[in-house]
């Protein structure tokens, strides 16, 4: 028989170790999927987590492509993990990526075609600004009304997909694109653009913006009184508040940072690898972001790591569609297998797995 016993505490080498497990049972079960697909797994494994980096064909274009992949994905997964943290779930950073990306790039098309050196500072502060009020509304939501922020946040998205149509159709849209739906390319103007500041490195502003988030969030939750109040309250609620930590601030708060984030990671996108605002702008780095935040255990540095991992991902799950005709759907699927399976294995952070002989009646 097989019983579970709980831990007195988590483990704290388990917590380590299986993110790493985690990983590669989702190679193993990956495997499997695309053997039922008829695809050589080896092969396909490979292609996705070896060719990228390593493959003399690949790799020049690939490894740039790897920070620009993982540095919005490290910067909403930051903030996402402050309220993780402390019990506050924030499921709609796409919706606050989208807002930060519009109202960014709506500052650098109203100076359009002035170049000047304080349009990108003013459109950061305006990605910044859209995503922090986008975060705003659950966050009021569920200090005066007391609803539930996961649906807010989650509908809001909804919102803000409907919002990105609009004005790629509309307000947004390039009066000399000959009626295509979609802004001007803000890449092509040096006032609004975000290009690599290393060639050949892929590392822009987001990047930049990547890092020092991650060392901001190390710095608070590590060293600062705040962090020590987001741990409380998510480990204990009640004792927070015996504490006398104010959980409408810290619901505002972390609510508040995580959307700014998101919305600085849409500005960055929007100014540099997508260059424009069109109807299919979002990718989805909203929804992923949630899978690196737990990946990487609500840790910075893990986050970084798991940041990095989730974009070699997505380059080597490119290059599989490319190379072995794998159908999108399947990189997804497989993607999805990596949360769902490091959650499975959490099991072994707060239980043993105990074997006893069943006894005799």
């Amino acid at each position: 028989m097989i019983s579970l016993i709980k831990r007195p505490q988590p483990s704290k080498t388990w917590m380590v170790a299986t993110p790493v497990l985690a990983v590669i049972v989702t190679m193993i079960l990956g495997g499997l999927l695309f053997a039922a697909m008829g695809k050589d797994p080896f092969v396909a494994i490979r292609t996705i987590f070896w060719d990228p980096l390593f493959s003399p064909d690949f790799a020049a274009y690939s490894r740039p492509q790897l920070l620009v992949k993982a540095a919005p994905l490290i910067l909403i997964a930051i903030g996402l993990s402050l309220g993780f943290k402390a019990g506050i779930w924030n499921i709609g950073a796409e919706g606050q990526y989208i807002m930060g990306a519009i109202c960014g790039a709506a500052i650098g098309l109203a100076f359009y075609p002035m170049e000047a050196w304080f349009i990108f500072p003013l459109m950061v502060i305006g990605g910044a600004l859209g995503g922090f009020l986008w975060g705003l509304i659950p966050a009021l939501c569920k200090t005066k009304f007391n609803a539930p922020e996961i649906l807010v946040s989650l509908m809001l998205v909804y919102f803000a997909e409907q919002i990105m149509i609009a004005v790629s159709l509309g307000a947004l849209r390039n009066p000399e694109g000959n009626g295509f739906p979609g802004s001007r390319n803000l890449a092509q103007y040096a006032s609004s653009a975000n290009p690599e500041l290393i060639a050949g490195t892929g590392a822009h502003w987001g990047v930049m913006a990547a890092f020092a988030a991650v060392v901001a969030a190390y710095v608070l939750l590590s060293k600062h009184m705040l962090g020590f109040q987001i741990r409380v309250t998510g480990e204990s609620p009640r004792a927070a508040g015996f504490a006398g930590v104010n959980s409408k601030r810290l619901i505002i708060f972390c609510l508040g940072t995580s959307g700014a984030l998101a919305g600085l990671a849409g500005l960055f996108e929007v100014t540099g690898p997508a260059g424009q605002i069109t109807t299919s702008f979002n990718t989805g780095y909203g929804f992923t972001a949630i899978i690196v935040a737990f990946l990487g255990r609500l840790n910075p540095i893990g986050i970084m790591l798991a940041g990095l991992l989730l974009a070699l991902t997505f380059i080597g799950g490119e290059l599989a569609q490319f190379m072995l005709s794998l159908p999108s759907a399947s990189i997804q699927v497989f993607q999805g297998m990596l949360l769902m399976t490091l959650l499975a294995m959490d099991i072994l952070v707060n239980y043993k797995i105990v074997w006893r002989k069943k006894e005799a009646v």
